[in-house]
């Protein structure tokens, strides 16, 4: 098949040619590996199993001099040895504490963040990758609410349209499997929900944005298709109330087990054209100047009616003027303004507060740049930090971007309720200025690089932090981070005394305490870990990361589970001691 001629990995291998990198790049350490099945970070629902996992016979030393465990719970000097009752509480205590605002689900969509995913569909790459429903069950149970289609009319079957990356070497997959795939995941959250006693709330709704590419007859079968495979768990119109009126203002509780639609509207076709001049399209945005031209000379497809009656809670606007950004536009009252990140960065730039003001009431979705072709991802915290809901990215790697979404989602529904200052109330901006203080203590069973062997290995940990308004990471959208490190770990010459332990470096242990200057309150700050070797001739390998929302940092000595740069679980752990003070 034309699509399958160049091999999926090949613009991975060539991703350090692409001129577009950010400067953030060029030490590697933004960049994540191809997820695959067994990932099951990004959403923020990795597991807090902690069973079968290790503490060091060096961290257990460490504890019981910390008064966290009695002397007699260090047990035996293996590394490997069975734990105690009191050091397994320690191990399990929960690595994120998300406060209980964060879960309320009584506020109206605009007020909360959406767990994001773009293009779903595909497994690797943006230009010759390959399309599956499994990128939907993926995305999906690892904690996404909001994925994409891009649908085209089949020109084999038109009964049954396609879903692909248009004008790529893309393969192509049926719009009814990724459709059933969708109910097939609601319906396995809703069963755990109803076995789990009320220990699990129901599955918070699913937002698909359906990017149409398809013809009258194409997107009747569509809506078909939709209302087939989804029944009643497809959002068709407004909701009604008591009164018998309808529910425009509709609440995320009100929407549990659903699947809300995107739907793409115009108020008339001199509108459409306007739009698609603009290049604010998320797949114009990706195209080749080619493939551009051969879209803006086709003619655009109108919007059935049928279609464009399931967007009643997302009527999907690509703006031909800033009314929208005024709070002029009147219609539709219930809309989604969809924007590139380029344009959504300028905008921020120029006219962040504006732009808070219209995504405190209405819905806005920002996709990555088209430069984007390596599946890398554009940073979300600026974004977030302007109140977007839906920024959407890429999963097909578990790149920084990703590590910071699975931190802002974890312990969550995959909506989260913003922060006050960007909900309907418009709070007073956050006074004052934080200190922050980290303990990293030390890890216990690290993985080990490939190329690597356990006794060459010199770990040490870098921890960057992520805010949205202060840092030293280059502007214009592409990350604003401030990072500190321990010394690396050599245990020839460890001068710690636990016991006169040296561990092997598997089980570094450095005691070191980073510490940051006082930087302005926020509730989108992040801090992002590497366990990283210091290699002299050659680049420093990343072994495990792991992310955290300052907003839900744990108090006390916590373990964080340390995962793989493809979101995949480590049999390793780090145990670090968070503070956050006024300044």
């Amino acid at each position: 098949m034309p699509y399958e001629i160049v091999p999926v990995q090949l613009t991975h291998e060539l991703a350090h040619l692409n001129p577009f990198r950010s400067a953030l790049d060029e030490g590697g350490e933004e960049l994540g590996h191809v997820v695959t099945e067994a990932s099951i970070a990004g959403g923020g629902r990795r597991a807090e199993d902690r069973k079968g996992l290790h503490v060091s016979h060096a961290l257990r030393s460490f504890l019981a001099d910390a008064r966290e465990i009695e002397e007699g719970d260090v047990g035996d000097k293996a590394d490997d040895a069975p734990l105690s009752p009191a050091v397994q509480a320690v191990l399990d205590r929960p690595a994120v504490q998300v406060p209980a605002y964060v879960n309320d689900r009584s506020h109206s969509l605009s007020e909360y963040f959406v767990s994001s995913s773009h293009n779903t569909y595909l497994t690797a790459d943006q230009l010759v990758g390959k399309s599956s429903s499994t990128g939907y069950t993926h995305t999906l149970l690892s904690g996404a609410r909001c994925v994409e289609i891009d649908a085209w009319d089949n020109e084999k079957d038109p009964s049954e349209p396609k879903v692909t990356h248009g004008m790529t070497l893309v393969s192509r997959i049926p719009f009814r499997a990724v459709v059933k795939v969708m109910r097939e995941c609601v319906d396995r959250e809703l069963a755990e929900s109803q076995l789990s006693n009320g220990a699990l709330p129901p599955p918070a709704p699913v937002m698909l944005s359906l990017e149409n590419h398809c013809s009258s007859a194409g997107q009747k079968r569509l809506v078909e298709i939709m209302h087939e495979e989804w029944g009643d768990r497809l959002v068709s119109d407004m909701l009604i109330d008591g009164a018998g009126g309808k529910v425009d203002d509709v609440k995320l509780d009100q929407l549990s087990g659903k699947i809300i639609v995107m739907v793409e509207w115009y108020p008339d076709e001199r509108e459409a054209t306007a739009a698609e001049e603009l290049d604010i399209s998320s797949s114009d945005d990706e195209e080749t100047i080619a493939a551009k031209k051969a879209k803006a000379a086709a003619k655009k497809e109108k919007i059935i009616p049928e279609l464009a009656a399931l967007g009643c809670y997302a009527n999907s606007v690509k703006p031909s003027s800033d009314a929208w950004l005024r709070g002029t536009m009147n219609e539709p009252k219930n809309h989604l303004i969809n924007l590139s990140e380029s344009a959504a960065g300028k905008i921020i730039k120029d006219q962040r507060s504006e732009m808070v003001s219209h995504n405190a009431k209405h819905l806005i979705r920002v996709y990555p740049k088209g430069t984007r072709i390596t599946s890398r991802n554009l940073y979300p915290v600026p974004f977030w930090n302007a109140g977007a809901q839906v920024c959407a990215l890429n999963w097909q790697t578990f790149d920084a971007s990703m590590q910071l979404n699975d931190a802002l989602f974890a312990g969550t529904s995959g909506w989260v309720l913003k922060p006050p200052q960007l909900r309907r109330q418009l709070a007073p901006p956050e006074a004052g200025r934080t200190r922050l203080s980290l303990e990293v203590v030390g890890a216990t069973d690290l993985p080990i690089p490939a190329g690597h062997n356990a006794e060459d290995i010199k770990p040490y940990v870098t921890v960057s932090l992520y805010h949205p308004t202060e840092g030293d990471g280059g502007g214009n959208g592409d990350g604003k981070r401030i990072k500190q490190k321990t010394e690396h770990y050599r245990q020839h010459k460890l001068h710690i005394l636990h016991r006169g332990e040296q561990p092997p470096p598997v089980h570094a242990v450095w005691k070191q305490k980073l510490t940051w200057a006082p930087f302005g309150k926020s509730e989108l700050a992040f801090v992002r870990l590497l366990v990283k070797s210091d290699d002299r001739l050659r680049k420093n390998p990343v072994f495990a990361v792991a992310s955290m929302r300052l907003a839900y940092a744990p108090t006390g000595y916590t373990f964080l589970r340390l995962l793989s740069l493809a979101g995949r679980e480590t049999k390793s752990t780090l145990l670090v001691k968070f503070t956050l003070e006024d300044a």
